[in-house]
């Protein structure tokens, strides 16, 4: 499995989850996120700004891309003959290339291409995860914690698109309480 993306707030869960279902799980960041990919069990990183996975000859069974920035036809090209390509996120140029395209470039051969919507969850999803966490198989990765009163600051540092892992932000208890 390749996970495009796997430093980001999706992303590092993506990694760790499908790490505990047994997955060789290969990461694709950034050269400041390569440590960050490997501490939490990713398989082999690649450095997009060193390498095009889409280009090195590697196949994936299965690529999960989070921060795509690749079209459509380039996933396709790393997939291997019954493989699987999941668009979660990107730009709005990829969502909007991905919603048509997938099912239509799907048609074509066994690869098959999708864009995941708006996840619905049910409760038997949500026992695993707890189940996870509380295993400790995983973790949430926190780059940064921002008060309530600098909301506006944490925003702008989500739009630089560069955060590792999740951005929190913190609620203080008023001393009456």
């Amino acid at each position: 499995m390749l996970i495009n993306g796997a430093s980001g707030g999706v992303g590092t869960f993506a990694v760790q989850i499908a790490k505990s279902f047994g997955a060789e799980v290969t990461a694709v960041c950034s050269t400041r996120n390569v440590d960050m990919a490997r501490s939490i069990g990713t398989d082999h990183v690649i450095d997009y700004t060193q390498e095009d996975f889409t280009r090195n000859g590697q196949r994936y069974d299965l690529i999960l891309a989070v921060n795509g920035y690749h079209p459509i036809l380039a996933y396709r090209r790393a997939l291997s003959p019954m493989g699987m390509y999941v668009l979660a996120g990107g730009s709005m140029a990829q969502i909007f290339q991905g919603m048509p395209l997938g099912p239509l470039v799907s048609r074509i051969g066994s690869k098959k291409m999708g864009f995941m919507g708006i996840a619905t969850t049910n409760q038997k999803d949500l026992v695993v995860i707890k189940e996870l966490l509380e295993a400790g198989k995983v973790a949430p990765v926190i780059d940064r914690c921002y008060p309530l009163s600098e909301v506006a600051e944490a925003l702008r540092y989500l739009e630089e698109g560069h955060a590792k892992g999740k951005v929190v932000i913190t609620v203080e208890r008023s001393a009456d309480r």
